[in-house]
């Protein structure tokens, strides 16, 4: 096939991603596609103060911040007015963390560090004593540390947000979850996909049967299963859930496509489908027929591609590619086979 340059212009390829190619089954293992209900990070909250900046930090009209400087200072023994000073090195913050599920006193946890008032950056500062609260509002962590906004200065992708930075390790976690809904005591445990499906939720249940015996587990619904722990493992339920979470699965997914316009990434499911049908866009015309010998996609002068209509999309796509496709062309054809009914897949724009 030869492709007319001076019909088309400049060759443009799509970035493609499959994310399951042709009839390749997905097989992983329960570990990796669900979860056991009840284990789940929480999230932290805490406010503070990043002390040490060049000058970055927020202006007086932040009233907030130097009242907090104020407050701070009262409690070392200094009574300053917030009217009597300027906070241009101090920046107000909101500090975060994930609180996991079996989290230890001691130990230690990334946090992220977010300025709140009008400061320019937060490079190269210092984050005080930050209690971390958690939904309840009880303190189950404390944060302190040099900031890091993960490169160098002279670094040009870390000035892109220097009002938001890490500290790696910087808090300690002080308070274990007292109220924690998973239990290692229960006679059973449920399992919770985390991409539910009915079809996978049937074949974890049934892969726990074959492995445990029928009956040990039973999907109640597209994302959840519910597995009695056999009486072998009763004072052994880590030793369960480890052999558990071992069990490989088939996964089932729907067929999908998801593409970002802005970049040209089209990522499609293997599983995708197309049926008969033409499309005309510009000088650009694509047609998907039952019989093999009429199956073409023409670009002007005679740039002709064969597809059959049983072929997946990313043949479609690979094909339009060798053409000369620009990724609005491909986009445009995906949505308008989708519009027509001809694309069995759910499009999903990022």
């Amino acid at each position: 096939m030869k492709f007319n340059k001076a019909a088309f212009g400049v060759f443009i390829t799509v970035s493609l991603i499959l994310c399951v190619t042709g009839n390749i089954l997905a097989q992983s293992r329960i570990k990796d596609i669900a979860g056991v209900e009840g284990v789940r990070e929480n999230d932290l909250v805490g406010y503070g103060l990043v002390v040490g900046l060049k000058g970055t930090g927020d202006s007086g009209s932040a009233m907030f911040t130097v009242q907090s400087v104020a407050n701070m200072l009262v409690r070392f023994g200094v009574t300053v007015s917030p009217d009597q000073f300027r906070v241009r090195n101090v920046a107000a913050v909101m500090v975060t963390a994930k609180l996991p599920a079996f989290a230890r006193v001691g130990d230690r946890l990334d946090v992220a560090v977010s300025s709140i008032g009008d400061a320019r950056s937060i490079e190269g500062g210092t984050l005080l004593m930050t209690p971390l609260y958690g939904p309840d509002e009880k303190l189950y962590a404390a944060a302190q540390g040099h900031i890091s906004l993960g490169g160098s200065s002279s670094d040009r992708r870390a000035k892109i947000h220097p009002t938001v930075a890490r500290i790696p390790g910087g808090s300690t976690v002080e308070q274990t979850l007292a109220d924690n809904s998973f239990s290692l005591t229960t006679n059973r445990v449920t399992l919770t996909l985390r991409e539910p499906d009915f079809v996978t939720a049937d074949r974890v249940a049934q892969a726990i049967c074959d492995r445990f015996g029928e009956g040990s587990a039973r999907a109640q619904d597209a994302g959840a299963i519910n597995v009695s722990i056999p009486d072998n493992y009763t004072g052994n339920i880590v030793g369960f859930l480890a052999q558990l979470e071992e069990i490989p699965i088939i996964v089932d997914s729907p067929a999908k496509i998801a593409f970002n316009e802005r970049t040209g990434t089209v990522v499609i499911g293997g599983s995708v489908r197309i049926l008969p049908a033409v499309v005309s866009h510009g000088s650009l015309r694509v047609q998907v027929s039952e019989g093999s010998s009429d199956n073409f996609m023409q670009l002007q002068e005679g740039s002709v591609v064969p597809v059959e209509a049983e072929d997946t999309v990313d043949d479609l796509v690979a094909a339009l590619n060798s053409i000369g496709a620009t990724p609005h062309d491909i986009i445009a054809i995906l949505q308008a086979l989708k519009a027509c009914g001809s694309l069995l897949a759910e499009i999903e724009v990022l």
